[in-house]
């Protein structure tokens, strides 16, 4: 079977030290100067997958041994990132860079400038060895959002909010095994037989 999926779980945040020597105010012009080094503190962190396209019911009376699903958009939603209480002289790319590297990522988040747009010519294709019987198909996207609070200098700390994601992808699997991602569970409710394991799973 092809399975590939990303798992998910709720992260507790913890306190990331960034860069010290922040500057203050400014010389002799009075205004406060940007401060760029701060701290974060990360909460609130929680991983998704939201289900962004699905496969027509997969039912295959023969063995195969590869099987094309094309993969239509689940709705008209345009994923883009957001920050909220951008901390001025950081940017919300320098946030999200932040968010990344307090994750651990392998991957960098996804930046502002990008986002996930709906398919219409998306396809899937298994080709791992004898398949028969029902089986579903989908996309995703792999969402993560998180509170935090920037604190740099003297200054007053800021309080803000990320939602950006990990990356998309596409699963593939047999109605007779569930999976326990939100956008599989869906994708398996939708398109499995009654009764089968993963309809039941979901």
């Amino acid at each position: 079977m092809v399975r590939w999926a990303c798992g998910a779980g709720l992260v507790i945040g913890v306190l990331v030290t960034g860069l010290t020597g922040c500057t203050g105010d400014a010389g002799g012009d009075g205004k406060a100067e940007a401060c760029t080094d701060g701290t974060y503190a990360w909460s609130g962190v929680r991983r998704t997958q939201e289900l962004t396209a699905l496969a027509d019911p997969i039912r295959l009376k023969k063995k195969t041994s590869s099987y094309t699903s094309r993969l239509k958009p689940v709705g008209d939603t345009v994923y883009r990132p957001s920050v909220t209480g951008t901390p001025e002289g950081v940017g919300a790319a320098g946030v999200i860079k932040a968010l990344g590297r307090h994750l651990k990522v392998e991957e960098p988040l996804a930046g502002p400038s990008e986002k996930v747009v709906p398919e219409e010519d998306h396809y899937f294709e298994a080709a791992t060895g004898d398949l028969k019987g029902a089986y579903y198909a989908w996309g995703y996207v792999r969402l993560v959002e998180a509170d935090f609070t920037y604190t740099c200098g003297n200054g007053e700390p800021v309080k803000g909010r990320v939602r950006t994601w990990e990356g998309t992808g596409s699963g593939f699997l047999p109605c007779s095994e569930p999976f326990d991602e939100t956008a599989g569970r869906l994708a398996a409710q939708r398109t499995c037989p009654a009764g089968s394991e993963a309809a039941k799973g979901a």
